[in-house]
């Protein structure tokens, strides 16, 4: 059984920074792309960034190129997302997933499994 356990989030002001991490457990963790998305209130959850199995491939979304990073320490089974400069438009729930699919994959559908998530609230 795939597990997924986020924590980092929490409330921080506009302008500052939080890393979010997300340990695996429950499969081999370096044969597995994974993902953030991440999903505001009354809204749709969003794609934000995805790596692939080895961590030398990386995908963003255009709102958050340039001030998030994605990364993975494949020891550690733990994927993490840095995210400075953080924005009021970034608050929302953020979820971990991962999938065996080849590549990087940026759609929900293309994801198997999920955390709980975790709440950031930045505040203006």
């Amino acid at each position: 059984q795939v597990q997924l356990v986020e924590s980092g989030g929490g409330l921080v002001q506009a302008g500052g920074s939080l890393r979010l991490s997300c340990a695996a457990s429950g499969h081999t963790f370096g044969s597995y792309a994974m993902g953030w998305f991440r999903q505001a209130p009354g809204k749709e959850r969003d794609f934000v960034a995805a790596i692939n199995r080895r961590g030398d491939i990386t995908i963003y979304a255009d709102s958050v190129k340039g001030r998030f990073t994605i990364s993975r320490d494949n020891a550690e089974n733990t994927v993490y997302l840095q995210m400075n400069s953080l924005k009021p438009e970034d608050t929302a729930i953020y979820y971990c997933t991962t999938t065996l699919r080849v590549g990087v994959p940026t759609r929900q559908y293309e994801y198997d499994y999920w955390g709980q998530g975790t709440q950031v609230t930045v505040s203006s």
